[in-house]
């Protein structure tokens, strides 16, 4: 993992920006050329990848996504098919389908494909016994202008990069909260 060094946020979040691991289902959009990220947290108890989803898409932050995009997309997701999705009972949530899944990872794309959401869960050995690493990345896939040119990214994607990592950090905490509070006697 990446240096434990970062901003306030990071240090404050316990949640860091990190290299996306070669074995990410995430990955391959990484050598395509797509703008990826990874953000990851350790919480110090065994945390098995459906209880992740589950607790990642029923944050409070999340559902405020959620709300957003049901009003602005018009489609609605409740916390019963966010239970579903971690279980492997559906492939599609809200705008997302899953592209891809193992036991450990989860990889969704946006109904227009120009977008990826990953979540990985990665035991380790901890000096209490064994901790769990969760990682959380995205992957905006360039796509290819009418007249054939080579794809660049936008301005609005530019202009919003800040908020994103922001927001990809507080989401990450936000779930690492849940799955603690849920994980404390």
């Amino acid at each position: 993992m990446s240096s434990q060094r970062g901003s306030w946020l990071n240090r404050l979040c316990k949640v860091y920006s990190d290299e996306l691991p070669a074995h990410a289902l995430l990955y391959r959009y990484r050598l395509e050329g797509a703008f990826t990220d990874c953000y990851v947290t350790t919480i110090d108890s065994r945390v098995p990848q459906d209880r992740y989803i589950a607790a990642f898409y029923t944050t409070a932050l999340f559902k405020l996504e959620r709300w957003l995009i049901r009003w602005l997309a018009g489609h609605p997701s409740t916390d019963a098919g966010a239970l579903q999705l971690a279980t492997g009972k559906t492939d599609a949530f809200a705008v997302w389908t899953v592209e891809a899944r193992d036991d450990r990872q989860l990889l969704l794309q946006d109904l227009n494909q120009h977008t990826r959401s990953w979540l990985m869960t990665e035991e380790i050995a901890h000096t209490d016994g064994t901790a769990t690493r969760l990682y959380f990345g995205s992957a905006i896939v360039p796509q290819r202008s009418a007249d054939g040119s080579e794809p660049r990214r936008s301005r609005l994607f530019t202009s919003l990069l800040g908020f994103h990592k922001l927001y990809s950090i507080l989401l990450l905490f936000s779930a690492r909260r849940r799955l603690q509070s849920r994980t404390r006697p």
